[in-house]
């Protein structure tokens, strides 16, 4: 009895293990509300869906976790959607190297955020902000603002495609969190994100390169929102300049539903992918009872402020479970 006792608290003192009951509260709460929602051909297009917010998320996660905060990747899945459109339908470029090019971009914007937060010592909200609406702005400007249809009857199956039943978002979904896991966890780069996040002056005096690890996290939020991208386009086979529209506010969401500190250096990767998980079968549910779009708004807007209170109330919660259930600690929230 004891041993299992260990055994529970040990899980319930896991990062991910908040973000996996809230996400299996959140599914049954959805399953009593329609019956819909267990239904094969309903689960089986919540990995598609999710696979977006998910991917992207992991680049936000990893700016919070190195105390910035990334307002632009929904702007940049708009600009490097019609990119990408203009490089393969119009100038004929082969799908892979438009996917490569994409990719860099995107790289190429997020490491725009992090030189300018970074070196300029712009705050990381006001340079996202910006590139919120100067990233949109240039994906206006081609193709005269209108969307371009039909970029490669190649690229349906790169989101639609399964292998052995199951869809290809997933594995992509699978892949990347397990190159980020261990990216974090085992690789010197991760640990030293997390040291800039938790004490930026102790990691500058412990010779860590506090501005190169900043670019460096917002370089990877450019490269994930381009893969975000790609997914997108292969989705709707087309690039469109209003692509993205508050996709960075679900990603952030889902990185703080997740656990991430938004005061940095603390958080788990893979509770991520469950906070994600969580918006998508928050919006399934929603949109299985007919709820409108304007009060789905407010409702996600409601989980993100809830979640942010969470973070923010987190010392004081946990010595309230401390004190309901002796032993637990603080590492339970």
């Amino acid at each position: 009895m004891d041993k299992i006792r260990d055994i529970v608290k040990s899980a319930l003192r896991s990062q991910a293990a908040g973000p996996l009951v809230a996400t299996i509260f959140v599914a049954v709460l959805v399953a009593l509300t329609t019956p819909r929602f267990l239904m094969a051909n309903n689960l089986g297009n919540i990995a598609p869906q999710v696979s977006i917010t998910a991917l992207m998320a992991i680049g936000s996660t990893i700016v919070i976790f190195s105390q910035g905060i990334d307002l632009s990747p929904g702007s940049m899945v708009a600009l490097i959607t019609m990119v990408f459109a203009v490089l393969v339908k119009f100038v004929g470029l082969p799908l892979p190297v438009g996917i490569v090019i994409i990719l860099v971009l995107g790289s190429f914007l997020g490491s725009v955020n992090g030189f300018i937060t970074a070196y300029i010592r712009i705050p990381s909200f006001i340079t996202t902000l910006a590139g919120l609406s100067a990233y949109r702005g240039l994906a206006f400007m081609f193709n005269n603002g209108s969307p371009v249809f039909s970029i490669s009857d190649y690229l349906d199956p790169i989101f639609y495609g399964k292998l052995f039943g199951i869809p290809l978002p997933l594995y992509y979904v699978v892949a990347f969190y397990a190159l980020a896991v261990v990216f974090m966890r085992y690789m010197k780069l991760g640990r030293r994100i997390y040291a800039v996040g938790g004490n930026a002056a102790a990691a500058e005096l412990s010779g860590i390169n506090v501005k190169r690890i900043q670019l460096l996290a917002f370089a990877i939020a450019g490269f994930m929102a381009a893969v975000a991208a790609v997914l997108m386009a292969a989705r709707l086979n087309s690039g469109s300049p209003n692509y993205g529209v508050g996709m960075e506010l679900q990603a952030i969401a889902a990185a703080v539903i997740g656990g991430a500190s938004l005061s940095g250096g603390r958080g788990s990767i893979i509770s991520t992918l469950f906070g994600a998980l969580t918006i998508t079968i928050v919006q399934n549910g929603l949109n299985l009872n007919a709820v409108p779009t304007s009060l789905q708004n407010i409702i996600i807007g409601l989980i993100i402020l809830s979640a942010v209170g969470i973070d923010m109330w987190r010392a004081e919660l946990s010595a309230m479970l401390q004190r309901i259930i002796p032993g637990m600690g603080k590492n339970n929230l």
